[in-house]
């Protein structure tokens, strides 16, 4: 009776910490002051601008590379690493919302995106 309790306290535990594990992993949505603290931790991080080149041309965040939308998805997994702390930004949110999760269905594991996206930006901008 209590290795069956054990074995059945020890089966929750696994199940619960995988399931944490597995949320762990979720993209995570950030808003700009959140961005603004990630920036100036220290810590490498790669922005990517999403839009087209010409809008990025315009004005985008300091730092960024530009992966336009069009051709993200064969070069985010050849130009970004899953070891990599990456943040996404588009207009408004939806397509880094998207390019986002698909780097976390592909085992990706620090992948955040610009809530807002640039319409919400209130931080510096480069040309």
């Amino acid at each position: 009776m209590k290795k069956r309790l054990f074995a059945g306290v020890f089966v929750c535990i696994c199940i619960v910490l995988a399931v944490s594990l597995a949320f762990a992993a979720d993209l995570k949505i950030i808003d700009g002051k959140e961005l603004e603290a990630m920036m100036g931790d220290g810590k490498p991080i790669v922005l990517v601008d999403v839009r087209d080149p010409d809008e990025f041309a315009e004005g985008h965040i300091k730092g960024a590379i530009n992966i336009p939308y069009g051709d993200a998805r064969p070069r985010i997994f050849k130009e970004l690493s899953p070891n990599d702390r990456i943040v996404f930004i588009c207009h408004g949110g939806p397509m880094g919302d998207e390019l986002g999760e698909l780097l976390v269905k592909n085992g990706y594991k620090s992948v955040y995106n610009l809530k807002g996206g640039m319409k919400k930006w209130k931080g510096e901008i480069v040309k």
